[in-house]
């Protein structure tokens, strides 16, 4: 083991490596930038280019691709409300409430520390865990998949703790969003009204901008006024470093819990971000603020969604099962390059596969110092009014939600949820729910069903459902009765 991380090293310290995984960390932070676009279509118009490239060189482009597609996505959702991508979404929670406090250059600057923390501690504990992950991946099936999902939908209640009712509704809603489209159990196709856009259902970047992004554009326009409510600028890029170091801590927890989702293949990307919120919101005395510009609620999201990559990574090369849409992706172009990746791989180019480790970490430092490069200017796209600025955004995120098919579905479906968006964040029902149930329900739906198929009832008798049980209960119920009492 230690005589191929010294060779993996001696591929990093080649200048043609270098030079791909600076390439790559370029292409991954301008996809980042883009609300809607994502990794998954990042990545897919990067492969036409590895075709026949040096395996190496080739490792390091899609790798520092990769590592940094979750870092860039915070501009958009703190700047303007909107997602960069579906691992962006519950930094807007208070990165946003941030920038319009005129926070924008300290939420920025925490979450770009939180992220490289994040990301570090992801691809050394990739490292550390590569020869030890397969027997421990193994022990998840069906039943731990399904108490998983159950744990994320937990969360409802976490999120929307002032009305647990309406948490709840949107909860619902969101879950029959999810369900919209042809079953993934027996095919039948559901709630599509005889329409073939609806056949596979509502994309999840069209769903996530229409009601994050399109509410806030609405209020903006009506508002007329700029991002940053006072229209100046306040806060600095050391207050948001100094403010990610001091909960050291909430980083370390919330890459610890990145790493272990990012394991799970099926869960990862949409849903590491609410977990670790909604951890960091019960856990916490005085979360009051959460939601309102909390810079915690920045630091917890950020930190775990980089630290996630390294863990999607765990499945992808133990076993040549993606841990991720995006890591899906990532197995065709490691097959373009000839690099088949599984059990064989540890085996025969054991030196390949640590050198994704060193990669993610060099490529998560390198992203994080150019993003830091541009807070200053960016920010001030936070103090231009809305009747200037906001035309181009809705331009931008209509481009965005009509890359999901590439149909004028995706432009209709985008306007009626947003109208919806709107709407419920005019009466005051949460919508941080809504997406949660929708993320989860189909992956609830797959689980209950192979469960109930193979083990009964009988997997209730499991161990580690009990202790996953216990954990949701615990999570729901303990802490805001503890929390409660210490308030009376």
């Amino acid at each position: 083991m230690l005589e191929a991380s010294v060779e993996a090293l001696q591929y990093i310290a080649t200048p043609g490596y270098l030079g791909f995984l600076l390439l790559g960390v370029s292409l991954g932070l301008t996809i980042g930038l883009i609300p809607g676009l994502g990794g998954i279509v990042g990545m897919s118009m990067i492969l036409p280019f590895i075709f026949g490239m040096d395996p190496v060189n080739g490792l390091a482009l899609l790798t520092g691709a990769v590592a940094v597609g979750s870092t860039s996505d915070t501009f958009p959702a703190v700047l303007i409300g909107v997602p960069g991508s579906a691992g962006a979404q519950a930094t807007i929670m208070d990165g946003y409430p941030l920038a319009r406090q005129g926070r924008a250059k300290e939420a920025l600057a925490a979450a770009f520390t939180a992220s490289v923390l994040g990301g570090l501690f992801g691809a050394f504990a990739l490292l550390a865990v590569l020869g030890v992950a397969r027997p421990l991946l193994l022990q998840l099936r069906s039943p731990q998949l399904l108490m998983l999902t159950l744990l994320g939908l937990s969360l409802v209640g976490v999120l929307s703790q002032k009305a647990p009712g309406l948490g709840l509704l949107s909860a619902l809603l969101g879950a029959l969003l999810g369900v919209v489209g042809v079953a993934p159990v027996d095919g039948f196709p559901r709630y599509t009204f005889g329409t073939a856009y609806l056949t596979d259902g509502i994309p999840l970047a069209v769903l996530a901008l229409g009601l994050f992004g399109m509410p806030e554009i609405i209020n903006l326009l009506a508002k007329g006024s700029s991002v940053a409510s006072q229209g100046r600028l306040e806060g600095s890029i050391a207050a948001g470093v100094r403010a990610a170091l001091q909960h050291r801590w909430l980083i370390l927890r919330s890459s610890v819990m990145g790493m272990a989702v990012g394991a799970v293949p099926g869960l990862g990307g949409a849903v590491v971000d609410w977990l670790v919120y909604g951890v960091a919101q019960q856990t916490y005395r005085d979360s009051e603020n959460f939601g309102k510009g909390d810079i915690r609620g920045v630091i917890a999201p950020e930190s775990a969604n980089n630290a996630k990559e390294g863990g999607s990574f765990l499945p992808t090369l133990v076993f040549g099962i993606p841990g991720s849409g995006v890591m899906a992706v990532m197995i065709g172009g490691l097959t373009l390059l000839g690099l088949q990746v599984g059990p064989g791989m540890l085996e025969r180019d054991l030196s390949f596969t640590i050198s994704v480790a060193w990669t993610l970490a060099l490529a998560n430092v390198v992203g994080v110092l150019a993003c830091f490069i541009f807070i200053r200017p960016i920010a001030r796209l936070t103090t231009i009014r809305a009747s200037r600025l906001m035309p181009f955004i809705l331009v931008l995120v209509a481009m965005a939600a009509y890359q999901s098919s590439g149909r004028i579905g995706d432009i209709i479906a985008l306007l009626v949820i947003g109208l919806l968006g709107w709407v419920l964040n005019h009466v005051g029902i949460p919508r941080p729910p809504m997406l949660i149930g929708f993320v989860l329900s189909v992956s609830a739906e797959r689980y209950l069903f192979l469960t109930r198929g193979l083990y009964q009832w009988g997997f209730l008798r499991e161990p580690s459902v009990i202790g996953l049980g216990l954990v949701i209960v615990v999570l729901t119920v303990g802490i805001p009765l503890v929390r409660r009492r210490n308030r009376v």
